[in-house]
């Protein structure tokens, strides 16, 4: 007899998985740990890929708790596990089977297709897609509908640097690689706080600067970042003065003779233009306009030319001694009305210097999203073709209607250039295009002007959001939502920042019914391909015999010219294998690349056939990607931000990233511990500014632009300039939100930004916006927060978030340590007056706080509350829940009590007295600085009263004492300054005893 061994038995299998985060796009190389049973699969823990070139290693605080966040627990309460669709809209969607799903986005998509025409439908991407998803989306538009309304949320990331690479170089490609960082004498970061946005390749720039002291950094930003703390040189400019400055710096390069005059001529046009264009840019007019002193300007220009002194031989320059110049940038020149002539701006720079196709020099953009590369490698942007191509090149066309198989050649791909981000929404909300299918991305919290993306998502007839999580503003506009694997489960490939293809592999099968996103995008589009060909082949029958009154006014559509599928594909790699031919002989070349040689090694392209190795640098024989082979200057003039501040909207808000979150925070803000160094939302001003309106640390201050408003805590900052505020890109609805002064709900911090774009790039100025602020004269307070099962937290804040309208301003965050049984949650809320009892008892009662024992005081006439329960146990139980409402006054130590587990039985029912001050010992334990290891910056700052020597060296005891530091790094820069700044103390002190 056999005997039966129970599933439940078997032990589970452990297994290592190579392949990338899904973040930035440094793209860092990752080895996902995971268990797998025969009931299924979980991840286990992640470490960076000590082999993967891009990293060697080393992950930020994201990357190394991504094992966190595809957590069983996460993944039954956040993610979308089944296809689902509403009856109606704003009606809660029911579950669906596959082929009823795929079945319903087809036919309707057809059917809006066949009454309004192609351009009837817009695709709206993501560059978190793999580039297997890009290409099979970019053919379903362009290919099969005929469409070009496909775009990507890399519209507002990097298609600035893509216009500029192309108008100046030639072609979308990056000429350098990070090996360069190591190589530069001179860093230009403008754009950019890349300590934060991109810590791994800052990490690298700071071993570099550690391994040749005499290295210069200059970094332009109007904030005093974390990476403009370390900077020898910090240009503080004004919001939106980049092309002014770079002007400013060829000025003085030309007038004190830096350039490189025998490059200009044997490799580049246009440069008499640009020098006209220049002259009236002196350093003290550049300073007028940019806020700066001009002997910054001068010094800026010296060592970004690379003549001071310093080693090294330009091979365009003869003997003169030119030092490599890198500059490195991202979102502030991109996210801008003139982002393509500030990254042209900047080129010119590296052309007139000839810091370009040599070791350690060039303009190296850094890459936002972890694909955004891949994505415009096949064309997926409303202007361009698979590989590179253009719309407006009717050769490229037909290259791609020979490679597609299309009837009717060139004809048979749209000429006409599809609506970018930002044309797409507008004409979703004028009712021109009436069907939109998202994937991947949330553009209800990412778009500028939330106000017309709000109205496009109502107003289209159908719409359908395909995504991994079911928590996103985007997703309660969804007619159909259809779920997709994410990282951990996808299987494709992405390009990181500098040209390299790297494989990303799943560690674990997908949860629930969740489908890979090129798979979704192919079973739908075979059977829009079957409708949309019945439908082309009755119109055609029709109009043999004279036609039918009525008929839509629609083209026959193209169709391959064998009959076959265009959509023949069988897996990833068959995606793939037909992306490499249509790079066959462009700049991209990567027909010498597998996935067997993908699985091996990344690699960078080009990397042709026959090719033993990808190209690490471009251009290094002086030719570039354009006709005659040179590279082009460009003379744009100056123009101010589209919005500048005025007596109604007298301050400059800019926008950026924080150092733990990501994007819209779908993932990351999953993660309790992710909030430790920045734990709520806020808007950062100047002291000075604070005290001039006599504000106070936390007061909730409205924020006011043309489109919309947003109330928010203010937090004193002297890394913003007085005029000036600055709000983190990540905080949509929702995660904090309210009812605006009209009623409605708010948006998000995109509610207040503006969609004015690019005219080249078409990205738009998600930087900067003009606002005012007024006190929100929110008198009655509420803050709750319990610690929960992590099984339930996130179903809970989903519950809280359901009641963000009942408030004029509301933020719901997690907290805590993960992994741990437990989650914190925090609730904090403000009104104008107070809100009914039943609202508080549905907080209390997602809280834990209903029922005994539970300390209690009411007094419902005055508007005030107070609850606590105090975990079983002992003298030692801490708090476990509370809510504060009316007189919040004991927020502070009340909170510390629950967030620190501290003993809080003794305080008895102190707990429900109305006092700013603990009637024993609690103390906050302050901001997180390491969030690997938990160590809050008072335990650093006393460590740093007993440390000495240089900055490094009080850093090295930090780590040696309190371990910060020494796991991911991302805490390193703060580190430094806060080292820094304890010696500046220190110095001062003693100069005060030594003058006593």
């Amino acid at each position: 007899m056999i005997p039966i061994v129970p599933v439940a038995l078997a032990a589970p299998v452990a297994r290592e998985t190579k392949s990338t985060c899904p973040y930035c796009g440094v793209g860092c190389g990752v080895i996902v740990e995971s268990e797998s049973t025969p009931a299924g699969g979980q991840i286990t823990g992640v470490r960076g890929d000590p082999d993967h070139p891009a990293n060697f290693g080393r992950l930020c605080s994201k990357g190394s708790t991504l094992h966190l966040t595809a957590s069983s627990a996460i993944t039954l309460q956040t993610r979308l596990l089944q296809p689902m669709r509403r009856a109606t809209r704003g009606a809660s969607p029911q579950a669906v089977g596959w082929d009823d799903a795929l079945g319903d986005a087809a036919e309707r998509f057809a059917s809006i297709i066949e009454r309004h025409g192609p351009d009837a439908v817009g695709f709206y991407l993501s560059g978190q897609l793999l580039t297997e998803d890009y290409y099979v989306f970019n053919k379903l538009a362009k290919g099969l509908v005929g469409t070009n309304n496909v775009d990507t949320n890399s519209r507002l990331c990097m298609s600035s640097a893509v216009a500029g690479y192309k108008a100046s170089l030639g072609a979308d490609a990056p000429p350098n690689c990070y090996d360069d960082i190591g190589l530069a004498q001179t860093v230009l970061i403008t754009g950019s706080n890349m300590a934060w946005a991109h810590p791994v390749l800052f990490r690298r720039l700071e071993d570099a600067r550690a391994a040749n002291p005499s290295m210069k950094l200059i970094v332009a930003d109007p904030r005093r970042t974390e990476t403009a703390d370390v900077a020898d040189l910090h240009l503080s400019l004004l919001p939106g003065t980049d092309v002014a400055l770079y002007h400013g710096l060829l000025h003085v390069m030309m007038w004190e003779g830096l350039t490189d005059a025998a490059f200009i001529a044997a490799h580049t046009t246009g440069f008499d233009a640009l020098r006209d264009r220049v002259r009236e840019f002196t350093p003290k007019h550049v300073a007028q306009v940019c806020g700066l002193k001009e002997d910054a300007i001068v010094q800026a220009a010296r060592w970004f030319a690379g003549i001071d002194g310093a080693a090294g031989t330009s091979p365009h320059d003869g003997a003169r001694q030119r030092a490599p110049t890198l500059s490195l940038y991202c979102q502030g020149l991109n996210q801008s009305s003139s982002g393509t002539d500030k990254n042209t701006a900047l080129i010119n720079l590296h052309l007139a210097t000839g810091q370009i196709g040599q070791a350690g020099a060039g303009p190296f953009s850094l890459t936002g999203q972890p694909n955004a590369m891949g994505g415009r490698e096949v064309g997926g942007l409303a202007n361009l073709l698979s590989a590179h191509r253009d719309l407006g090149n009717a050769q490229h066309r037909a290259e791609v209607a020979a490679l597609w198989g299309l009837a009717g050649g060139e004809a048979a791909v749209p000429s006409k250039p599809g609506k970018s981000a930002v044309e797409m929404f507008q004409a979703a909300a004028d009712g021109e295009i009436r069907a939109l299918w998202i994937a991947c991305t949330n553009p209800a919290q990412s778009m500028p002007d939330q106000a017309t993306v709000r109205r496009a998502l109502a107003r289209c007839e159908f719409v359908v959001v395909q995504e991994a999580f079911a928590t996103t503003a985007t997703c309660a506009y969804a007619d159909l939502l259809l779920p997709a694997t994410t990282w951990g489960e996808k299987d494709g490939t992405v390009t990181n920042s500098e040209r390299r293809i790297s494989r990303v592999r799943p560690a674990v099968a997908a949860p629930g019914a969740a489908r890979h996103d090129w798979a979704i995008g192919i079973d739908v589009a075979r059977r829009l391909e079957t409708r949309l060909n019945a439908a082309a082949a009755t119109r055609a029958a029709a109009s043999a015999v004279g036609g039918a009154s009525g008929a839509p006014a629609v083209v026959s559509h193209p169709r391959r010219t064998d009959g076959a599928s265009l959509f023949a594909f069988d897996d990833a790699e068959s995606v793939w294998n037909e992306h490499r031919e249509s790079t066959r002989g462009r700049d991209l070349d990567i027909t010498g690349l597998s996935y067997a040689a993908l699985d091996a090694a990344p690699q960078q392209w080009p990397m042709r056939e026959g090719d033993a190795v990808g190209r690490a640098r471009l251009y290094e024989d002086g030719r570039f990607a354009t006709a005659d082979g040179r590279a082009r200057f460009t003379a744009p003039a100056y123009r101010p931000v589209s919005e500048p501040r005025d007596a109604r909207f007298p301050i400059s808000l800019t926008s950026g990233r924080l150092r733990d979150q990501w994007h819209g925070m779908s993932r990351t803000g999953t993660l309790g511990r992710l909030f430790g160094h920045a734990a709520e939302p806020c808007i950062e001003m100047h002291p000075q500014e604070l005290a001039r309106r006599k504000w106070a640390a936390g007061d909730l201050v409205r924020v006011r632009s043309r489109r919309g408003e947003l109330v928010l805590p203010v937090q004193p900052s002297d890394r913003v300039t007085p005029a000036q505020a600055f709000i983190a890109m990540h905080w949509g609805e929702e995660f904090v939100s309210g009812r605006s002064a009209k009623g409605e709900l708010m948006l998000g911090v995109n509610v207040l930004t503006s969609a004015a774009f690019c005219p080249q790039s078409k990205q738009p100025e998600l930087k900067h916006a003009a606002v005012r602020m007024e006190d929100a004269a929110l008198p009655w307070n509420l803050l709750a927060a319990a610690w929960l099962p992590a099984a339930d937290v996130h179903a809970v804040r989903e519950r809280l978030r359901a009641s963000f309208g009942q408030f004029d301003y509301a933020s719901c965050l997690p907290f805590g340590r993960e992994p741990s049984a437990q989650v914190g949650l925090l609730f904090r809320a403000a009104a104008t007056a107070p809100v009914a009892d039943a609202v508080l008892a549905g907080i209390e009662q997602a809280l834990g706080l209903h029922g005994a024992p539970v300390l209690r005081y009411s007094d419902p006439k005055h508007g005030q509350r107070r609850a606590m329960r105090i975990e079983d146990g002992g003298e030692a139980a801490g708090l476990q829940a509370f809510l504060l409402a009316g007189d919040t006054r004991a927020q502070a130590w009340v909170l510390a009590l629950l967030q620190d587990e501290q003993p809080a039985r003794s305080f008895g029912r102190a707990l429900l007295e109305s006092r700013s001050q603990p009637p024993g010992a609690a103390v906050p334990r302050g901001r997180q600085v390491c969030n690997c290891l938990d160590v809050s910056e008072p335990h650093i700052l006393a460590a740093l009263a007993n440390a000495s020597g240089s900055a490094e060296a009080r850093v090295a005891q930090l780590q040696a004492t309190l371990k910060c530091g020494t796991s991911c790094g991302s805490c390193l820069p703060a580190l430094r300054t806060m080292a820094r700044d304890s010696m500046t103390a220190a110095a001062a002190a003693a100069a005060v005893v030594a003058a006593a």
